[in-house]
């Protein structure tokens, strides 16, 4: 696949530019304080099932956010440069990525989560070039899954999660994996922003699975990059053919 952008990337990316922290949360950040961080949302395109993004499965023995779904991303190093070279460099380390194949296209707003006290960067990408990932650090991340953003914009497989704290908030069934926090808020505004987004009932109510719960299996069919590798059970994935 070429490096040029698809055209269904586009509004997006030309909507981005002008993203401000309101448009992801009510929660203002704060201008001193918290440690720094990145994410990449990586956006690639398999050929039979069209858009996706990367995401991965926290492992269930972490101490913090165990078990939870999110973009590949993590602390700011003090060698790293910006939001740029710590979103990178934290998927390298956490599912092989080769930083060579990914056009960055925006840096979005930093946002605050105050339950961490982590100011997070998310990086929009671009994955020009495709290659095989998984999780390089089993202690760490336990899943990789590529999933198709017409998986995730399906009103079937879209829900609301409560928290034990009261706490309700958009989430995503999709391949076993309950996005929900932080992770699902950003979605829900990158595919709004996009156009992506259709009705869905917020009707739908699940509570949020014990702290470290195991996720359920994926057994269905899909493309290539959301399959994990037999005999591997780190979930290795393969991108489109």
């Amino acid at each position: 696949m070429s490096g040029e952008l698809p055209p269904w990337c586009e509004p997006l990316v030309s909507r981005v530019r002008t993203a401000r922290v309101e448009d992801f949360t009510r929660i203002r950040t704060p201008t001193t304080g918290g440690r720094a961080s990145a994410v990449l949302v990586l956006l690639g395109e398999d050929p039979a099932y069209g858009p996706d993004v990367l995401m991965l499965q926290r492992a269930a023995t972490m101490r913090t956010h165990a078990g939870q779904p999110a973009f590949p991303g993590g602390a700011a190093d003090p060698d790293d440069t910006g939001p740029v070279a710590t979103a990178l460099r934290e998927a390298e380390e956490e599912v092989g990525l080769d930083p060579t194949s990914v056009t960055v296209l925006a840096q979005l707003p930093p946002l605050w989560i105050p339950v961490s006290e982590f100011v997070v960067t998310p990086v929009l990408a671009w994955w020009h070039a495709p290659h095989p990932v998984h999780a390089r650090q089993p202690a760490e991340v336990a899943h990789v899954a590529r999933l198709p953003v017409a998986e995730l914009v399906d009103p079937a497989n879209r829900v609301r999660v409560r928290h034990p704290s009261g706490w309700i908030g958009p989430a995503f069934q999709v391949r076993g994996m309950l996005v929900w926090g932080f992770t699902a808020g950003v979605l829900t505004a990158l595919l709004g922003m996009a156009g992506w987004d259709r009705p869905w009932s917020q009707e739908r109510i699940v509570e949020l699975p014990p702290v470290g719960a195991a996720p359920a299996p994926y057994a269905g069919g899909g493309p290539d990059g959301a399959r994990a590798e037999p005999g591997t059970a780190s979930g290795s994935v393969r991108p489109g053919r």
